[in-house]
């Protein structure tokens, strides 16, 4: 079977062919590749084609595909059960491995998805506030729950506008659309609407491409919702053990009420959480009054993953700083091929998380993001996907290292980008 013809049945059963719309590459104007197998750092093809994989499914794969301690422990835990519908001891011990990290988090739930884990942090910040407005900001994605699934309206003061078909206007209203990296935009929001008691962000945004807070913009975020008394729930689905050990909190400090956290927690498998302080998961079910529930949440092979993922993590000191100088390596020969070709690159790392741009403007919020060239970008992409090195098929979208990769992979991608780039 061709990739193509994968394709095309797929399209005959699946709306577009795809489960999640980013798979389409429609954003780089080509057709996707379908995957038969994957080990450490590659991907191949079911026409055999071999691929250097920088998007590690999206974050999850920190050590890469296959990797043996974590697939051990998946295999040893599925033979006992695939699912219990009940709970086991294997949620308690995934808890308390990221709880040991966060001393400022007092309690964890979770659920099978990143969106699960947004969606279920904002309903329990309206019902701990009180209050049904909430402040998210442009470019950052937190899943594609009603209420998080909106865009700006004229202005940074306004309502926000459903950026999709069959959301209804009366759940977008509540959410009001701040400026990334911008306080005064938040400020503004707050002196003219009463209704606010949650802001969620990403403090290391990766999806709008990898623009992080600027220090003192996240500083001041934390000192209004003291002030205020309201809620700031860190979106750390992404960065979380990705850009550090410990996600935002390695670079910033800055803690969240609320912390949502995905990919790396589930070793490759469908595993979420949000977590935060006692008095506020105490307003959960079936302490509290505000309701969520999931069948699959803590499921024990997930959980399993997530355990073998952080413990290997917690034994690897080193993990992080080699993540990041070949993170650093592959932006850095970016630049320098795109500057000997008078092409416009911004780049930018943080730990194993890395994005460009092809834009001269610096990117600090979702704005300067849309000054990128994407019919470079897509022709970029697709460009490199025929030299065998598979990036995310979006300008908007973050890239991730895995500790399967070698300085001779980045050699590689390198080598492939000098050849794409030449004929840009």
């Amino acid at each position: 079977m061709t990739n193509k013809e994968a394709f095309l049945e797929a399209k005959s059963v699946i709306p577009g062919g795809v489960d999640s719309p980013v798979r389409a590459f429609g954003n780089v104007g080509s057709e996707p590749f379908f995957v038969e197998k994957a080990d450490g750092a590659y991907i191949y093809d079911v026409e055999g084609n071999k691929y250097l994989d920088f998007v590690q499914s999206w974050g999850p794969l920190i050590f890469g595909h296959c990797d043996k301690d974590i697939e051990d422990l998946v295999i040893k835990t599925a033979k006992k059960g695939l699912s219990f519908g009940a709970s086991s001891p294997l949620e308690t011990k995934l808890a308390k491995l990221i709880l040991d990290d966060y001393p400022h988090l007092d309690m964890i739930r979770f659920v099978s998805s990143g969106t699960e884990a947004t969606m279920s942090a904002i309903r329990l910040a309206r019902g701990f506030s009180g209050k049904d407005g909430i402040i998210k900001f442009e470019g950052c994605y937190h899943g594609h729950s009603d209420s998080l699934l909106v865009k700006a309206g004229s202005g940074a003061t306004t309502f926000g506008t459903s950026s999709s078909s069959g959301v209804p206007a009366d759940f977008a209203k509540h959410t009001y659309l701040a400026i990334y990296n911008d306080i005064k935009s938040v400020k503004n929001l707050l002196d003219k609407n009463s209704d606010i008691g949650t802001i969620i962000i990403e403090p290391i945004a990766g999806n709008m491409g990898l623009v992080p807070s600027c220090p003192e913009f996240l500083k001041e975020l934390r000192e209004i919702c003291d002030e205020k008394n309201i809620v700031l729930i860190l979106d750390e689905v992404m960065s979380g053990y990705r850009s550090s050990s410990v996600g935002s909190f390695g670079q910033y400090g800055i803690k969240g009420d609320i912390v949502t956290f995905g990919k790396v927690i589930g070793g490759g498998m469908n595993a979420a959480a949000f977590a935060g302080k006692e008095e506020i998961m105490n307003h959960i079910s079936p302490l509290g009054g505000v309701y969520q529930a999931g069948t699959l949440s803590g499921n024990p092979v997930a959980m399993a993953a997530g355990i073998a993922s952080l413990s290997k993590i917690k034994n690897s000191p080193n993990l992080y700083k080699k993540l990041e100088n070949l993170a650093t390596k592959f932006t850095g020969g970016l630049k320098k091929i795109a500057d000997e070709n008078k092409i416009p690159l911004q780049v930018c790392v943080r730990g194993s998380m890395f994005g460009y741009f092809f834009t001269d403007k610096e990117v600090k919020n979702y704005d300067d993001a849309l000054t990128s060239d994407t019919a470079k970008f897509a022709k970029f992409h697709t460009g490199m996907i025929k030299e065998g090195v598979f990036l995310a098929p979006s300008q908007f979208e973050t890239g991730f290292i895995c500790d399967a990769m070698s300085q001779e992979d980045i050699d590689f991608a390198l080598s492939a980008a000098k050849k794409v780039m030449e004929k840009l």
